[in-house]
């Protein structure tokens, strides 16, 4: 007993050591980074949540990691632009009030931008305690240590944990929900129902995706009824369909605890100050175009459309009107995953997007060591579906019950991944690595799992010969030291990768991808350039004693709040800049390769946007998946061009 509480106290200790160093790789990372695209709308509409009680800002996401993020910024003295036409007048001006707010109305930026992010990083910290906790469950918890150890200080999970995004948000908001919906299975009690649908609601309230966790908790109870019922059904007891009915609503119930309890009240709170007049107006004008527009008199709206003339006819009702709100976001996530987004894959621009967009983006931006974990995993769950196969049906059948019935925690775990990934690729939405990150919890433990089958595998087999024994042992031993070895040399590699990479977290690609500096070949946006490196320009500007650049920047920062009258808005229709004395140019990559990479054959783009000049004077030709080579770089997003020697 003494030494297990030894054990428990040493493992906690580890983990925190590995929060610890989480944070402190996200907060000095944080602090050298401007704010990304998305931050721009998610920072000041959090803060009109909690300020003002108005959710006209930035419906299409859920309020509660935005709210999260802006409580610190109550202990600030703020000025809001809550006079001006884009909060007043115009429909959903988040952009507008985001610049508006961080760079025009006499506030430090900077300071805003910091303290939002503090609640993300929190965030993410919980997320990496969760997972601990579940992985523990499941694989004991030296093996749980190295999963919280893998995720944690990912790049990818250190890059998108300390900003006011939803992405971390909605794999907290998934992997929370479905770890007491699996409890509420186990147990079917009181308590463990009513914890389920609270935090099932939490999830709806980060993210519009965790939508999903409908359908797939409906799918695991019946699956969990099968195996559990499998015998009954064999000898036609239809008496345990009567508790099928009876857990169908209990499920019905955790949703509606979730919806009413959790969802309406805080909707209730953030909608309170919002003009109903208003809200109706905006819901009719964002919704105009959802699913052919507006029923003709006369007619009967088809199916989809129909949802969004009941949202609009719940916005004039003060008790439906919250929930109102929560389903127009709903309906413009389906508009917007339907419709698409411009982006740039492999030397391509499109807006129709690429079924390979997120198995690729995947391979090339998780961590080498993790990757070759997985093809490990891979090659030995392969070997052993063979080998039961080789045994017959019946033998496979029975392994399958078997195994469900005692790795049903699991069993959810895989399905979860099938189901996101298969809507994620089936969508024309690209937006990102980010996109995948409610699935990573569940790769990361589900390998890890794997993996500790695969280590600890001695394939014994005894002998009546003393000598074979010894020497099966010895062999049995040595494979055992090699995977040791392997373990080692992994976590090392994957130390110094995630070393290496600090602070440039976001464009992190491993080798294949071409590392921090060359991963732009392959894809952008979120993945590589989100306007993180505006501080580091002004920085360069201020070093160099640049007078005037030119500026053609993509990401929620401000160039002319950083550098003031030495900054020109460009962009490439207006030509060279050195037509008009500006000698410096500064572009963002994802830019560059929107202008100048091949477009797709649908894809249409004004010539007079593709830095035809800047390819010209670098005698350029678009090849290999680069852009005209730059004088400078800033950080690594940003390529600064001298015109003149």
């Amino acid at each position: 007993m003494v030494i297990e509480n030894i054990k428990q106290k040493i493992s906690w200790i580890v983990l925190i050591f590995i929060l610890i160093l989480s944070f402190i790789l996200m907060f000095f990372s944080s602090l050298q980074e401007s704010a990304t695209m998305d931050e721009l709308a998610h920072i000041p509409s959090g803060y009109s949540y909690v300020k003002f009680l108005d959710y006209r800002l930035n419906p299409e996401h859920p309020p509660l990691l935005k709210a999260l993020s802006a409580l610190p910024l109550l202990f600030l003295n703020l000025n809001f632009p809550i006079n001006s036409d884009s909060w007043q007048k115009y429909v959903n001006g988040q952009w507008d009030v985001g610049r508006e707010f961080l760079y025009e109305s006499g506030n430090d930026a900077d300071l805003i931008i910091q303290w939002s992010r503090i609640g993300p990083m929190l965030l993410t910290l919980f997320l990496i305690i969760l997972i601990y906790i579940w992985s523990k469950e499941l694989l004991g918890r030296w093996w749980a240590l190295l999963v919280s150890f893998l995720f944690g200080l990912s790049p990818n999970v250190l890059a998108h944990g300390h900003l006011v995004t939803t992405d971390i948000a909605a794999a907290f908001g998934i992997v929370l929900a479905t770890y007491f919906f699996i409890k509420f299975l186990y147990f079917k009690s009181r308590k463990s129902l009513i914890l389920s649908g609270i935090t099932f609601g939490i999830a709806q309230l980060l993210k519009f995706s965790t939508f999903m966790l409908i359908p797939y908790f409906g799918f695991l109870l019946v699956v969990f009824w099968l195996i559990n019922n499998f015998d009954s059904l064999k000898i036609k007891n239809y008496f345990v369909f009567k508790k099928l009915g009876i857990d169908l609503l209990k499920l019905l119930a955790i949703f509606g605890i979730g919806y009413i309890f959790i969802v309406y009240p805080v909707y209730v709170l953030f909608t309170w100050n919002y003009p109903q007049e208003k809200q109706t107006a905006d819901t009719e004008f964002i919704l105009n175009s959802f699913a052919g527009g507006p029923t003709k008199e006369g007619q009967i709206c088809n199916p989809i459309r129909c949802l969004a003339e009941i949202d609009i006819l719940m916005t004039k009702n003060n008790l439906t009107r919250p929930f109102a709100h929560y389903l127009l976001g709903v309906l413009m996530v389906m508009q917007r995953s339907a419709g698409g987004n411009t982006a740039y894959f492999m030397g391509e621009i499109s807006a129709s997007g690429w079924k390979s967009y997120f198995p690729i983006v995947y391979l090339l931006k998780e961590t080498l060591p993790f990757l070759i974990i997985l093809f490990i995993v891979l090659i030995f769950s392969f070997k052993n579906i063979i080998l039961n196969f080789k045994l017959g049906l019946y033998h496979v059948k029975q392994k399958l019950i078997s195994y469900l019935n005692a790795n049903f925690d699991k069993f959810t775990l895989f399905c979860f991944i099938i189901l996101y990934w298969a809507t994620s690729i089936s969508s024309p939405l690209n937006i990102g690595f980010r996109h995948l990150f409610p699935s990573l919890p569940f790769i990361y433990i589900l390998t890890i799992s794997s993996f500790k089958n695969w280590f600890n595998d001695k394939n014994l087999f005894i002998s009546s010969s003393f000598i074979l024994n010894i020497l099966l042992s010895a062999k049995s031993f040595l494979k055992l030291f090699l995977k040791y070895i392997l373990l080692f040399i992994l976590l090392i590699w994957f130390i110094f990768e995630t070393i290496f990479t600090f602070p440039y977290f976001l464009s992190y690609f491993n080798e294949f991808g071409g590392g921090i500096f060359y991963g732009y070949k392959y894809v952008t946006d979120s993945n590589y350039d989100w306007g993180q490196d505006l501080l580091r320009l002004k920085k360069f500007v201020n070093e160099n004693k640049i007078d005037k650049i030119a500026v053609d920047y993509f990401g929620g920062g401000n160039p002319k709040y950083y550098l003031g009258d030495k900054v020109e808005y460009w962009w490439s229709s207006r030509g060279n800049p050195l037509d008009i004395g500006i000698k410096w140019l500064a572009v963002s990559v994802n830019t560059l390769q929107g202008a100048i990479a091949k477009t797709h054959p649908k894809h249409q783009r004004n010539i007079n946007d593709e830095y035809r000049w800047l390819q010209e004077i670098r005698n350029f030709k678009y090849q290999n998946k680069e852009v005209p080579k730059p004088d400078f770089r800033i950080g690594t997003s940003i390529f600064v061009y001298k015109l003149t020697d």
